[in-house]
């Protein structure tokens, strides 16, 4: 692999959500709205370039076998520690943790099928509906890490992430089953 596809600005804003994940976290370990704000803000910058990073590759034909591989990564990545620290600080709790166990479920069974369905060559194209289970997750996701200080400036903004992840989950929870619905037959074939 070549300097340029590493440093290609695509694939430069991928790494830049990756390094996003441990700045979120580490605003949750400093006291005070102040910290809250400051984890939406890098969570919105990071979850931008979620957009950008493919749309640029192929608008500038800069597509990559590094850039394929990285970006499901920094999603699953994103979403799966602000929703572990979400639960941990308790915005995610009871009932609201059904959901979030559902996405970091199906997170983990789709790459293990993704894996499994590659080793047979078989690729299996993301969806549409699966685009905008990514776009709800980080929308709920968003009004999560307001969280309490968003409840000061619009009250509600907590029960509006909640109710967002709710959303997400059930669209996750369908995207999930057309995943493995693709990938059965060949898990079958392979089997038999």
């Amino acid at each position: 692999m070549s300097a340029s596809v590493a440093l290609s600005l695509p694939n430069l804003l991928t790494y830049g959500r990756i390094l996003a994940v441990p700045a979120v976290a580490a605003c949750f370990y400093v006291p005070g709205n102040a910290a809250r704000w400051t984890a939406l803000a890098i969570f919105i910058a990071a979850a931008i370039t979620d957009f950008f990073d493919g749309y640029l590759a192929r608008m500038w034909k800069q597509q990559s076998a590094l850039g394929r591989m990285l970006d499901p990564i920094a999603d699953k990545l994103l979403v799966s520690v602000c929703l572990l620290i979400l639960a941990a600080e308790g915005t995610v709790g009871n009932w609201s943790l059904i959901p979030a166990i559902v996405i970091l479920c199906r997170e983990i069974l789709v790459s293990g099928l993704r894996e499994f369905l590659a080793e047979l060559q078989v690729s299996v194209p993301v969806t549409k509906l699966a685009k905008y289970k990514t776009t709800a997750q980080l929308v709920a996701i968003g009004f999560l890490l307001a969280g309490p200080a968003g409840d000061e400036v619009l009250p509600g903004t907590s029960l509006i992430g909640l109710g967002l992840l709710w959303i997400s989950g059930l669209l996750t929870l369908y995207t999930g089953y057309d995943y493995f619905r693709a990938g059965i037959g060949h898990l079958i074939e392979e089997a038999s």
